[in-house]
């Protein structure tokens, strides 16, 4: 029977892929229709600038779900599977008394429809006492369990053509797009785990608005009427010429984009494409943000009407974002440009927190797992190099931000040149090291928001290069795993 108290707020955590900050209204985005997850920022905390620490999945995740860097995790690519000794915030939670449930991705562990023995994903002890996991809607097969769902409607799952445009197609209807599935499957966990005296734990995975560029039709038509005010990519021809070797050969090839999607290989070319071309894209890629929305929109409602909303913290985020045409590219890749790493940072919950506060400073979204164990009165493991911003979110402290520091360890090994780089960022300027290409770029955010000129070479940034080659050197020097712990003086 449940009780009149809720020890503990629960909490639902949702993630989306691939989506850069600014397709948000809240973010300052005046296409896409996002209300309710605008109404989230309005009723908590948004981070303006927050960043992931790898731009590739499942390195990010293995980074936010354990409180720590990438490479200190081990799960530095996609492709790898997460040391069975990492431990999730999920697996925290459980462990302390929390029903915590997933829908949708989880990919901290190699998934390859092409191996029959990686035709789903390999779990660690992970926490989740239910895991409806479906990587993505192209992978057809009973461990998907979004296959599963549409099989037990008895609907065939199609994904169709666009005449106008070959980047694109037309998706599955609402009623049965893995969005919905995911956001269902949300919505029957809850419906029985707030009837037990224990808290519970959701984090619900959206595949969108990661390519392939598939919306249903009924959103993707919308910006028909608006199409030719849609923006054209932040690209200036001739700005790759002094930039890395490999964001020319991305320009020219689009080897990090080109992937198989529902049965056929899927590349974005940039240069190959007109402005009808790029403005579809980006057509459909907000399409896919806005069905977003109408699910976040679904379980807000759900929550309202089942009086959880008061003891339940919403967390919006994504692990990385899109290019999206920006700099001559698409996809996701080596690339540490803002629309790469830059994503949403939502903390809702007006209960204990304050509410519309907008936080400029820099913050890395490796905080979620401390933040987490903190607000539920869990102590936080030293395992963990990000320390909780619960303080901030409260009120309680101003948050001072922090240098922000990414990392590529050859996380996209297919149809890409092995590329080592890594980034920082202090609230003025960007460097981003290639280490084995003898490669870098250096861009000053307060003159050159878009990231266009890069000042790698320029010979008047000398003295602000050696100072950020400093900082990242300081940066990867705390990467190092503080595990073991010590436990004597000698």
């Amino acid at each position: 029977m449940k009780s009149n108290q809720v020890r503990k707020p629960n909490f639902l955590i949702i993630c989306s892929d691939q989506q850069r900050a600014d397709t948000l209204g809240c973010y300052g985005n005046d296409f896409t229709s996002t209300p309710n997850i605008d109404s989230l920022a309005a009723n908590g905390v948004l981070f303006e600038r927050a960043y992931c620490q790898n731009p590739v999945c499942t390195p990010s995740r293995s980074s936010f779900m354990t409180g720590r860097y990438p490479r200190t995790t081990r799960c530095r690519q996609n492709g790898q599977d997460i040391p069975t000794d990492e431990i999730l915030f999920s697996k925290i939670l459980s462990d302390n008394g929390y029903a915590c449930g997933l829908s949708g991705k989880l990919h901290l562990a190699a998934c390859d429809p092409t191996n029959t023995n990686r035709l789903s994903e390999k779990r660690i002890d992970d926490g989740f006492i239910v895991f409806e996991w479906a990587h993505d809607s192209s992978l057809r097969h009973p461990a998907n369990s979004y296959h599963r769902w549409l099989a037990n409607k008895g609907i065939e799952y199609e994904i169709k053509p666009f005449e106008h445009c070959k980047y694109i197609d037309i998706g599955m209807p609402e009623e049965y797009h893995l969005s919905s599935f995911c956001t269902e499957k949300a919505i029957d966990f809850i419906k029985v785990a707030s009837k037990f005296d224990s808290p519970w734990m959701f984090m619900i995975n959206f595949f969108d608005p990661h390519a392939a560029f598939d919306p249903p039709y009924e959103y993707l038509e919308k910006y028909f009427p608006i199409l030719d005010s849609l923006p054209l990519p932040n690209y200036i021809d001739g700005e790759l010429e002094e930039k890395p070797s490999i964001q020319k050969l991305e320009h020219l090839e689009a080897t990090n984009g080109r992937r198989k999607y529902s049965g056929k290989i899927r590349s974005y070319p940039a240069v190959e494409m007109k402005d009808l071309d790029h403005r579809y894209i980006k057509a459909a890629y907000y399409a896919m943000c806005d069905l977003i929305d109408k699910q976040v929109g679904r379980l807000l409602d759900f929550l309202a009407k089942s009086d959880l909303l008061d003891d339940t913290i919403i967390i919006y985020m994504s692990d990385h974002g899109e290019l999206l045409g920006d700099h001559g590219m698409y996809y996701k890749g080596p690339f540490f440009y803002e629309p790469c790493i830059n994503v949403p940072y939502i903390f809702s919950y007006p209960k204990k927190m304050q509410t519309g506060q907008r936080i400029r400073e820099r913050i890395e979204i490796m905080s979620l797992a401390p933040t987490i164990l903190d607000i539920a009165g869990i102590p936080i493991p030293s395992s963990m190099q990000a320390r909780s911003i619960f303080p901030a979110l409260s009120g309680k402290e101003k948050y001072k931000g922090s240098d922000i520091y990414c990392e590529y360890y050859n996380s996209l090994p297919w149809n890409t040149p092995h590329v080592q780089a890594t980034m920082v960022m202090d609230d003025r300027y960007k460097l981003v090291v290639y280490h084995n290409y003898g490669e870098g770029e250096l861009y000053d955010l307060f003159n050159d928001p878009n990231e266009t000129k890069n000042l790698w070479n320029n010979l008047d940034y000398m003295e602000v290069k050696m100072k950020l080659l400093i900082k990242l050197t300081n940066k990867m020097a705390w990467t190092v795993d503080p595990l073991p712990d010590r436990v004597a003086a000698w």
